[in-house]
């Protein structure tokens, strides 16, 4: 029998005796939602799960980012509501939900509970924290973040231009080059939306979308998802219908769509080569740290059928290193500054239907 170890008499938000920070993967939680914490040490906390809990050793990650975006300074003996998902990040952790409701780590910013499986040698150890429990509602009901989602904003439709982002691995400049195409797509007068499909809760990409001029910025997170590290192919494909037509739906003309890591993540992999990025991708830009990973990504969504358009990212940072680049794959290599350009437009074609470019003359 599941015990409920504390109730509270509104909701943990309301209550002047506990400061609770509550981090960016629940901003869609609304106050009150919260009635107590179930505590049996004997749960078995799924992706997603809500849990309030105590920071134990400050380590890796030193802020929580806050649901309005605000990076609050995290300090031993901080009580927290963070979401319970997996983590898959090359450069920082690899983590998995744990099987009982124990002591474990924050492994992202923006607030992700997990247990650490690995971690880079250059990142240090995770902040450790310790659940006070699952949170659950008036009826004692776990919850979680898949019962909270943006708002719908009408029938999904599939915007007139869609130019999927994916890249070499973490790191390789993906949300550089969206966030500069979105400048580039709004200079030639289409309203652009951003959209990340896949990856670990946090906010960052998100606000620099905003700050690049984005008319509309979605995450996984509005679809009620902490983490897609994990998830099924068809859960994947889903969450690519659900984001790129909400956007439609919200007027876009033209939608941004950032893949996190590389094509070798399976769950990255697994959204590349499946229907709905075939159907609705009129152009994929490739991301690459170097020439070599140019060579090998463009390589790997041919042999798919899914060449690329051009390649972007790190890469182009280096005219010596973007010359190999084109050399060797025969594509043009976008600078942040031809992303930027109103001429984007023009330069993605023949990848971009007729009507699109229509759109923006």
């Amino acid at each position: 029998m599941l015990t409920v170890v504390s109730r509270c008499p509104d909701s943990l938000f309301g209550m002047t005796n506990l400061r609770l920070k509550t981090a960016y993967t629940t901003r869609h939680v609304p106050d009150g939602a919260i009635a107590g914490l179930m505590g049996d040490p004997d749960l078995v906390p799924r992706p997603g799960d809500l849990v309030v809990a105590t920071v134990k050793r400050i380590g890796e990650h030193k802020r929580l980012e806050l649901r309005d975006g605000r990076k609050s300074a995290l300090f031993e003996g901080d009580t927290i509501l963070v979401a319970y998902g997996n983590r898959y990040a090359p450069d920082q952790f690899e983590a998995v939900v744990p099987t009982r409701l124990e002591p474990c780590d924050l492994v992202a910013a923006g607030g992700i509970a997990a247990r650490t499986v690995t971690r880079h040698a250059n990142i240090s150890a995770a902040t450790e924290i310790a659940p006070l429990g699952l949170a659950v509602d008036a009826a004692g009901e776990r919850l979680s973040l898949s019962a909270y989602r943006a708002p719908e904003p009408g029938t999904r439709s599939r915007p007139p231009l869609v130019v999927a982002i994916v890249g070499s691995s973490m790191n390789a400049g993906k949300t550089t080059t969206a966030a500069h195409l979105v400048r580039g797509l709004r200079a030639a007068g289409l309203r652009t939306g951003a959209a990340k499909i896949t990856g670990t809760g946090a906010g960052g990409d998100r606000w620099l979308f905003e700050d690049a001029g984005a008319d509309a910025v979605l995450d996984f997170t509005d679809a009620g998802v902490a983490s897609t590290s994990l998830l099924d192919p068809p859960q994947i494909d889903e969450l690519c219908r659900e984001l790129v037509g909400r956007l439609g739906a919200m007027g876009m003309q033209a939608a941004v769509v950032e893949v996190a890591d590389g094509l070798l993540q399976p769950e990255t992999a697994a959204l590349v080569d499946g229907e709905c990025f075939r159907t609705h991708a009129d152009a994929v830009l490739f991301a690459a740290g170097d020439a070599m990973s140019a060579v090998a990504g463009t390589q790997w969504l041919r042999d798919r059928d899914l060449p690329p358009t051009a390649i972007s990212g790190r890469v182009s940072a280096s005219p010596l290193a973007a010359r190999e680049a084109a050399a060797a794959t025969g594509l043009d290599v976008l600078d942040l500054q031809a992303l930027a350009s109103a001429d984007v437009v023009t330069t993605l074609s023949p990848s971009v239907p007729t009507s699109a470019i229509g759109l923006a003359a």
